[in-house]
């Protein structure tokens, strides 16, 4: 495979742009090769400089469910830029979504919409804290959502790799300011809030989450986070802007019949172009500028064009849609696990719905310490190294979900089983016996 015209103009990024990328793990230091630059995409394809096609599971990190270049997508796209590509003032578009959303979403009553999944999460945080008059923020270890300052404390995914496990730059005062807690562990969240429940003024969570591997909240876990919330007149937040329209209309929250008081959104609902959203119960939004004192505006934010994408796959999405493609999803899974069983290979596929990720051990992972000690990086490094050649494309970074979309034949899944099943055979990673 020549990759020589994403390598020229990668020297050439390296100079204006940092790193090359706009984005750390873009940078495939995670992997240890050089970097692709991409030209197109189509259905389940992306295709690189040298126009290289690869079947694509990282689908612009979870954004393109229909997949890409989707016909009804860019119909809408082309008819809203015809009209203007901004207004800075409501459109239809922005109402039309946010009907779309109050319908399907449990927890949403009212939405904004702002340019960006951190955008969208930094803002609830500040909403929550405006409308409790507390102070504290509690997330849990590995969860990423976003590179807000009170959320880089023990972040998860393309912060690992920094030399602390936040970043520079972040304040003692943020840092006072975040209680991080383990994942899926009812006994340390109940001991937190027996210490600091009166100065908590919200809970952040991915009820599955996405950036340290594909792990989803336990039900128990979860049922004791929302009752000690509610009990303690603290904000529940999910940050479901992964999965979110993921698996089903109504997200996690849905599935779970735990309701929270706040969620974030974004991926899925802007089409592949920049997106977030946060909503929720009427009497808290209400707390936002103009009607609240809780001040937070975006001149993009609701724009015109990212909306007519959006709404053109949301209008896409129904049972029929989640029924073929979680049922996909989940043969996919059977077989793969099933392989690596009959074969002895100490490894395990985690899925929910449509997103995956692979464990270098036996069991899924249940937190963030299991996930490192189950990704080392090594090994995923050379099967992204393999697949890569083989003309599949997974996310460049080993804690990172991949992705099924609708565009998705039983071929293409069928050919990374195939290539995974060789890669392990060929490669002789995770085999408990040498039997790999």
């Amino acid at each position: 495979m020549v990759i020589k015209n994403s390598i020229k103009l990668f020297k050439q990024a390296r100079k204006v742009l940092v790193a090359g990328v706009n984005s750390p793990v873009r940078s495939f230091l995670s992997v240890g090769c050089d970097p692709l630059v991409m030209m197109k995409g189509k259905g389940s394809r992306i295709f690189d400089a040298d126009k290289n096609p690869y079947l694509d599971f990282c689908l612009s990190w979870g954004a393109l469910i229909l997949g890409h270049a989707h016909r009804d997508v860019v119909s809408a796209v082309k008819k809203s830029i015809q009209n203007g590509s901004s207004f800075g003032a409501t459109t239809k578009a922005e109402i039309e979504i946010a009907e779309f959303i109050v319908k399907n979403v449990p927890s949403i009553e009212m939405v904004r919409f702002v340019n960006s999944g951190t955008e969208a999460t930094m803002s609830a945080i500040r909403l929550a804290r405006g409308f409790t008059k507390r102070n504290l923020l509690v997330k849990f270890d590995g969860c990423y959502h976003g590179h807000f300052d009170d959320f880089l404390i023990k972040a998860g995914s393309g912060v690992l790799n920094l030399k602390e496990a936040s970043s520079l730059g972040i304040t003692p005062n943020h840092i006072q300011t975040t209680l991080s807690l383990p994942y899926n562990d009812s006994a340390a969240f109940a001991h937190a809030l027996d210490q600091y429940k009166d100065q908590i003024a919200c809970v952040i969570i991915e009820p599955v989450a996405g950036n340290m591997g594909v792990i989803p909240a336990r039900k128990d876990f979860l049922k004791t986070v929302r009752d000690l919330t509610q009990k303690n007149n603290i904000l529940l937040i999910f940050d479901e802007i992964i999965t979110g329209f993921r698996t089903n209309l109504g997200g996690i929250q849905a599935e779970s019949g735990i309701i929270p008081d706040l969620t974030c959104l974004g991926k899925i609902i802007g089409g592949g172009f920049p997106v977030g959203a946060y909503g929720g119960r009427r009497d808290i939004m209400e707390n936002l500028a103009p009607q609240g004192g809780v001040y937070q505006a975006g001149t993009f934010s609701g724009n015109p064009v990212a909306m007519a994408a959006g709404l053109a796959t949301l209008k896409n999405l129904n049972k029929a849609f989640y029924r073929n493609l979680n049922s996909h999803c989940a043969q996919f899974a059977l077989k793969l696990n099933g392989f690596f069983r009959k074969n002895n290979v100490d490894c395990f596929l985690s899925s929910h719905g449509a997103m995956m990720s692979l464990w270098f051990k036996s069991t899924p992972a249940s937190d963030f310490r299991q996930a490192k000690a189950a990704n080392s990086g090594l090994p995923y490094n050379r099967l992204f190294k393999f697949l890569l050649k083989k003309g599949i494309y997974l996310p460049p970074a080993d804690l990172e979900s991949f992705f099924v979309s609708g565009a998705h034949s039983s071929k293409d899944s069928d050919e990374l089983l195939h290539q995974i099943q060789n890669f392990f055979r060929i490669e002789n990673v995770g085999s408990k016996k040498g039997e790999g």
